[in-house]
């Protein structure tokens, strides 16, 4: 109460009051009658011959109980804003991660480390029963986050009373642990300095150079915390399930290395494994490795990050020397609970809601469409509700006219509506002195744009962000996000959250998004970032459709094929659920057939490539027998398309020595020295004539006395 009368509130205020009560009360009953005071000592004395002290105190804090819960017993409490939020099983993990923050976060003061493990648990254990202090503890820790407080909640299951338990209930996944490797920078790097990953591989090291198919993770954290052995549980399950190696990089956190030095150090990751062949982490380098990535959360913006400066680098003048390969992308990409959009808003545009409200993913995304619906009605109750059968009405195509901007969406248009004001100033107005001429059609015009503008369902105009939405989250908050993108921007920086789309891969061009892999996406509907996931699924469905339609168009497709975006992006949306679900699967249950759907997606993933392109085998034999074809192409098909010139009979290798007519030794050599002048007269291809006439060149120069210098034969 006293800093109440003060006006401010402080800790420092609160901690005098307690001091003071605690020691008016106890000089009172050191001090004071044992009866209490003068108007009290009779009752207290007859009380006391028919109560124990037992009996006294259990009334006591039965009647102080009551006193506390009288407005919830007369019906008067407020509503409860999570009621409906969440299904059971989600709400009591969330339940136990609120006390574990609220415990913490209280002990994280204490100084010696051992004392602090062991009171969090303590804390824990109290928070856990006194549910609502819990609550109203974070609700104000959050209200004031530092990076401390963060990692202290985020890092909890790396500490040793945590990780004991975890360990205790997570079930027997694999036979050996993980293990950190260094992995090198690539010479084109700016930075020298390794960067630490963890291998998780359910086998013996020595067993690992016979796979070529490889998981790159990249773990969430917020940008600030939770290395890799945070996130054992999925990676351990991923393992065993899988048995490929799965590769977690455990990146720098910002604030100290800050945006972009993350993303640049999982690039150079990538980028190392492409180029090593996998020998980096113990393959064996004959071919070169496929690869998946994952992440979750900011490791799903990092991930997606890495994706784009792949396809950007093979855009450019990537090949700067003969020889010089683009990186490929990825086979695949796994996206949980992504953080795709760094620049948080408040409302859904135009674009974004016609994305949601595609007709291909509707069934997909109704439940996102209701609740952002839903948000309307909640602050009038009065107002009647629409049915599911008038949504779907307002939705289907058939009940949709044509808008002016070229889409058929619903849209809440009314005479002061942005629609109806550029109708009506499109259309020249007559002069004061010429008003009085007017034509009936003209009035008929304007009388028709003036009922069809009449306001329909709430469906484009005023629908609210995830993030506002969900803003009382008890996982993530705005507060949160809110402190997490200072952090990983830091103080030196000021990118355009408009246009940066390595910060907020949400906004990346739709050239880059139509090379994309195929990407699944696995998000909780009540994920305050589930908006980022609908809308970036749906630019990269419309691009995949768009150069679908190009490429017919041209007639590289044929008329009968037909686009199938399951073959390019899937979306699964998990009800009554929010964010990190596959963190806490020890007190989520549920989250382990999330986890064992995401090693599903990568078995697919690399199925569906051996299908398309044929076993690792075939590969290798065809590549063979382009090395043994001197007219050939470079033979080499992860090598963008090449060419090599033909040496003359006069040259180093004559051709009776590659066709084998020495014996094995000239074959070698023969071998050798053709690779060495191949890699020698690489040169890349401008265009697709340059290919043809370079092609018709390697064939006809020695028919016309030409030598691959350009000179002509003696």
């Amino acid at each position: 109460m006293i800093d109440h009368v003060l006006g401010r509130p402080s800790s420092k205020f609160r901690k005098i009051q307690v001091f003071a009560v605690v020691s008016f009360w106890s000089l009172y009953l050191f001090r004071g009658n044992k009866h209490g005071p003068p108007f009290l000592r009779n009752l207290s004395a007859r009380l006391s011959k028919r109560m124990t002290a037992w009996q006294t105190l259990v009334i006591t804090l039965l009647w102080l109980y009551i006193s506390r819960n009288f407005a919830k017993i007369v019906g008067l409490e407020c509503p409860e804003p999570l009621a409906n939020l969440y299904s059971r099983s989600y709400f009591r993990a969330t339940w136990i991660t609120t006390a574990l923050d609220a415990g913490f976060w209280t002990a994280m003061r204490i100084r010696r480390k051992w004392l602090r493990d062991l009171s969090s648990i303590v804390f824990t254990v109290f928070y856990l029963f006194a549910a609502e202090q819990a609550d109203e503890k974070v609700r104000k820790v959050r209200g004031t986050l530092t990076v401390d407080h963060l990692r202290v909640s985020w890092n909890k299951p790396n500490t040793p009373y945590l990780s004991f338990f975890t360990a205790l209930m997570r079930p027997k996944l694999t036979r050996y642990p993980p293990r950190m490797v260094r992995i090198p920078r690539p010479p084109e790097s700016s930075y020298k300095e390794p960067v630490i990953a963890w291998l998780y591989y359910d086998g013996p090291f020595s067993t690992i150079s016979n796979h070529t198919n490889v998981i790159l993770d990249v773990p969430g954290g917020g940008f600030v915390a939770m290395n890799p052995r945070a996130h054992d549980d999925k990676l351990l399950a991923w393992s065993g399930k899988t048995g490929l190696p799965i590769l977690s990089v455990d990146y720098r956190k910002a604030p100290e290395y800050p945006y972009p030095y993350a993303l640049n150090e999982c690039y150079d990751v990538y980028h190392t494994l492409i180029a090593s062949r996998g020998r980096c982490i113990g393959l064996s380098g004959a071919t070169r490795p496929r690869i998946i990535l994952t992440g979750d959360s900011a490791g799903g913006n990092l991930a997606t990050g890495v994706v784009l400066m792949v396809l950007q680098s093979a855009g450019t003048d990537a090949r700067k020397w003969p020889g010089h390969e683009a990186l490929p992308a990825p086979d695949g990409l796994i996206l949980v609970y992504p953080g795709l959009d760094m620049n948080i808003g408040n409302w859904m545009t135009d674009e974004q809601m016609s994305l949601i409200q595609d007709r291909r993913v509707r069934s997909t995304n109704r439940n996102i469409l209701r609740r952002k619906s839903e948000d309307y009605y909640k602050l009038t109750p009065s107002t009647p509700h629409p049915s599911d059968d008038d949504e779907d009405k307002v939705l289907s195509p058939r009940n949709t006219s044509p808008r002016p901007n070229g889409g058929n969406l619903p849209r809440i248009d009314t005479a002061l509506t942005n629609g109806s004001k550029s109708a009506s100033s499109s259309k020249e107005r007559p002069s004061p002195e010429m008003a009085h001429i007017g034509s009936p059609p003209d009035v008929a015009q304007n009388t028709a744009s003036v009922v069809s503008s009449k306001p329909r369902l709430l469906k484009t105009r005023l629908a609210m962000s995830s993030m506002i939405s969900y803003f009382n989250d008890r996982i993530i908050t705005p507060e949160m996000m809110r402190a997490m993108i200072i952090l990983y921007v830091g103080p030196h920086n000021r990118p355009d959250f408009s246009t940066d789309f390595l910060l907020s891969p949400l906004l990346a061009p739709e050239a880059l998004l139509a090379n994309f892999p195929k990407t699944y996406f696995l998000t909780g509907e009540r994920d305050p970032l589930v908006d980022d996931t609908v809308i970036f699924a749906g630019r990269l469905r419309q691009a995949k459709y768009n150069a679908f339609v190009q490429r017919k168009e041209l007639g590289i497709l044929g008329s009968k094929d037909v686009f199938d975006e399951r073959d390019h992006v899937e979306v699964a949306l998990i009800p009554g659920i929010s964010h990190g679900f596959l963190q806490f699967v020890s007190i989520f249950p549920e989250g382990w057939k999330h986890i064992f759907r995401c090693a599903r997606w990568m078995e697919d993933i690399f199925a569906a490539h051996e299908q398309a392109h044929g076993s690792d085998a075939e590969r290798r034999k065809r590549e063979r027998h382009h090395r043994r074809a001197p007219t050939e192409s470079s033979g080499d098909e992860d090598r963008p398309l090449e060419m090599s010139g033909i040496r003359s009979p006069g040259g180093l290798v004559k051709e009776k020595d590659v066709n084998g007519r020495k014996g094995a030794r000239g074959r070698g050599r023969a071998r050798k020295a053709e690779e060495v002048r191949r890699q020698r007269s690489m040169v890349s291809l401008a265009s697709e004539e340059d290919l043809l006439g370079r092609r018709m060149k390697g064939l006809a120069g020695g028919l016309m006395g030409m030598t691959a210098d350009g000179g002509e034969t003696p």
